[in-house]
């Protein structure tokens, strides 16, 4: 079940909504609870059971390790990292890897055709930080199984990102409350997430699949190929913040407060700020549970680095272009861990800006295409070495008629929506503050009527990171 599709938007949340609401406080978590099976069984009936397995497991596996005696910690902790990586390399890479066997040793084991369950890689991260939290004494386990069913189960955050950890809900997946602000806030949000995905990813989606879908990349003029990678980026972004924007939304009416996602990464000055902008809870996650493992250490932290990027390529998908696209931006990262940040200021900003824009950008090249032929025929029409021209008119043509749609999605990169409502919440005056209320809940019914309409008429266009 999508969260951008009538059906969740008009009928599964407002019901959630009502029946959370209308029950006794000591409920509400039963409720979210059976809501959040029922949203999991919608998109993935077939692995439900592996998602209320891996939680009794994790469940249990956090007890040993913050309640145990002698060794009983540590075997927890084992135990537990290696159901859950095991669980995601086997289900998620056992094909990749038997495919470079057979490729390289003329083998011919059979490939098995896995089915990749749904927010396979989210929910196994937030049982590992889960686990290793209780390890570190950063949290205790928690003691009640259906409160920590609850986090695992958590719908806004069950198949797609942000990768909240349990320190970040712990007090509020007992108690919680929601007020006025909250359900305001949270509703807005969740329509201006609702638009990104609905108005602008979907529409840029297009324009990808014209410029850089099977066949169209082979003559493809220059400016059409960076056209193209181009509008991916922002199909990706829109379509991605949409939905952490949603699921933050969706969290705030029910009282959590999760951490931000992205924070308009493309304003950033250098490659490294890009990726502390950019799928912010991931790259934490990274950070804080594999940057410095023990057999690197802080000393060797350019293996630690790396290691971290293999493992981010990796992530995101059983293909040679994401370990290529890890190591990519692993690399562009060391350069500047090397260079260091006082030296990299004193570059002027404008240089920055265009070198770490073409390097994002060849990026999101790297990530898009998993056939490695046709990404070489892009880089190739990219600089100038393709056997297409400079430019065509598919590409005027193009431009021009989706000038506003562009115009949107580079708008929306600038956190100007932000800065609106502090100056609003600034106001000292009223009644003008009181009619600038009126005029923004305006604004986010007409938005939502708009959506909604564009919903009707589109074409199923799930979220992109559902397959991750």
């Amino acid at each position: 079940m999508a969260f951008s599709s009538l059906f969740f938007m008009f009928l599964f949340l407002p019901l959630c909504i009502g029946i959370y609401f209308l029950a006794n406080s000591k409920y509400r978590n039963a409720v979210l609870i059976a809501f959040s099976l029922i949203f999991y069984a919608w998109g993935d009936p077939v692995y439900i059971w592996l998602l209320l397995l891996v939680s009794c497991l994790n469940y249990l596996f956090g007890k040993m390790i913050s309640f145990g005696n002698g060794g009983t910690p540590k075997f927890g902790l084992a135990i537990g990292l290696i159901m859950n990586i095991g669980l995601l390399i086997s289900i998620k890479y056992t094909g990749f890897f038997i495919e470079n066997i057979n490729s390289i040793f003329n083998s011919g084991f059979a490939v098995p055709k896995m089915h990749l369950p749904l927010g396979l890689s989210f929910f196994t991260f937030r049982a590992i930080s889960y686990l290793v939290d209780c390890h570190w004494g950063k949290i205790k386990a928690e003691k009640s199984f259906n409160t920590f069913l609850l986090y695992m189960t958590l719908f806004p955050i069950t198949a797609q990102g942000p990768i909240v950890r349990y320190q970040t809900i712990a007090l509020s997946l007992h108690s919680r409350d929601t007020s006025v602000v909250d359900f305001s806030e949270g509703m807005g949000r969740i329509v201006i997430g609702l638009a990104k995905k609905v108005l602008i990813a979907d529409n840029l989606g297009s324009i990808v699949d014209q410029f850089l879908g099977s066949g169209s990349i082979e003559n493809q003029s220059v400016m059409g190929a960076w056209y193209g990678v181009l509008m991916f980026a922002l199909q990706i972004y829109f379509d991605f913040s949409g939905y952490s924007d949603m699921a933050i939304g969706i969290g705030r009416i029910f009282g959590f407060k999760f951490d931000e996602n992205f924070r308009y990464p493309f304003l950033c000055k250098d490659v490294t700020e890009f990726w502390q902008r950019w799928h912010i809870s991931l790259g934490t996650f990274f950070r804080d549970y594999v940057l410095y493992i023990p057999i690197f250490g802080k000393r060797r932290k350019f293996g630690g680095l790396f290691l971290v990027w293999l493992c981010t390529g990796l992530w995101h998908g059983a293909s040679w272009n994401f370990l290529i696209w890890g190591l990519y931006y692993g690399a562009f990262l060391a350069i500047e861990m090397i260079i260091g940040k006082k030296t990299m200021k004193k570059i002027p900003a404008a240089v920055r800006h265009i070198y770490n824009k073409i390097v994002i950008i060849v990026g999101f090249c790297i990530f898009y295409f998993t056939n490695l032929s046709e990404l070489g025929l892009c880089l190739k029409s990219m600089f100038f070495m393709g056997s297409g021209s400079f430019t065509d008119p598919l590409f005027v043509s193009s431009f021009k008629s989706n000038a506003i749609l562009i115009a949107a999605a580079v708008i929306g990169c600038f956190p100007i929506f932000e800065n609106i409502k502090k100056r609003i919440a600034a106001l000292k005056d009223e009644n003008t503050y009181m009619s600038i209320q009126v005029i923004g809940t305006l604004f986010y019914v007409a938005l939502l009527i708009i959506s909604g309409i564009f919903l009707v008429n589109a074409t199923n266009r799930p979220f992109l990171y559902l397959k991750f």
